[in-house]
């Protein structure tokens, strides 16, 4: 039977995507010989108030269920990284999606390309999917942009490898020389959005070079100034 939603005095069926937040999970315990089950979901309340007149959403109010709250709190969640977001195409997030999924904190994981499909819901023809997974692959190798892990693919199986177990990448600085400018590990992200496509890390050891050859000027703000060049070389010759 589907859930119910009570408006005045009428009653009808929730939307599906209404009922999907009100999806519920069940927790066995057993203590003392005494089998316990509990049966909760991941909201408690919901409250949405709207504009009678033209349905506009004026409030939106949920309240999490305790077991939610409490893993939040404890930090027993797994996030999904904020470049995520800067990820263009909705297969590559449903990649990453699966992968933060099954591997989690895992060294690796890997899956058959067959598989990977369906998990996708790609519709396109298996030698089209390969291609686009092999584009995202050599994009990653390359440039490092799938979050979270390594992502490559051999006899069509596709290993996503935590980069937290892998090789750091080389630190800028410890090439560049003791008297190269600092930047932040902060600024080397953002540096990604100013130069979209391009290695900033290898943009960094151009910096510090024209740095050096200009005499090594005082920068009042090294992150301004690389941020600035990181721009000024995409607006120049940008790769997206």
């Amino acid at each position: 039977m589907a859930p119910l939603e009570i408006r005045h005095r009428s009653v009808r069926p929730i939307s599906a995507k209404h009922a999907q937040a009100s999806r519920f999970l069940q927790q066995s315990l057993q203590t003392g010989g005494v089998e316990e089950t509990r049966i909760f979901g991941l909201i408690e309340e919901a409250r949405i108030t709207r504009k009678t007149f033209d349905g506009r959403m004026l409030d939106l109010e949920i309240t999490l269920s305790d077991w939610v709250y409490r893993s939040v709190i404890s930090k027993n969640v797994l996030t999904l990284h904020r470049d995520y977001f800067r990820l263009r195409k909705p297969f590559e997030r449903r990649m990453y999606e699966l992968a933060r999924k099954h591997c989690g904190v895992k060294d690796e994981w890997k899956i058959g390309l067959e598989l990977l499909q369906k998990k996708c819901g790609s519709n396109s023809p298996l030698r089209v999917f390969r291609a686009l997974v092999k584009k995202v692959c050599e994009h990653d190798a390359d440039h490092g942009h799938f979050p979270d892990y390594a992502v490559t693919m051999d006899d069509d199986v596709i290993l996503f490898r935590n980069r937290s177990g892998l090789k750091s990448k080389p630190d800028p600085l410890a090439n560049a020389g003791d008297d190269a400018p600092y930047i932040d590990p902060e600024t080397m992200h953002d540096a990604k959005t100013a130069a979209p496509g391009y290695d900033v890390y290898a943009l960094y050891d151009e910096w510090v070079s024209w740095w050096h050859d200009m005499g090594k000027p005082e920068l009042k703000s090294p992150r301004a100034a690389f941020l600035g060049f990181c721009k000024k070389r995409h607006e120049r010759k940008p790769l997206r």
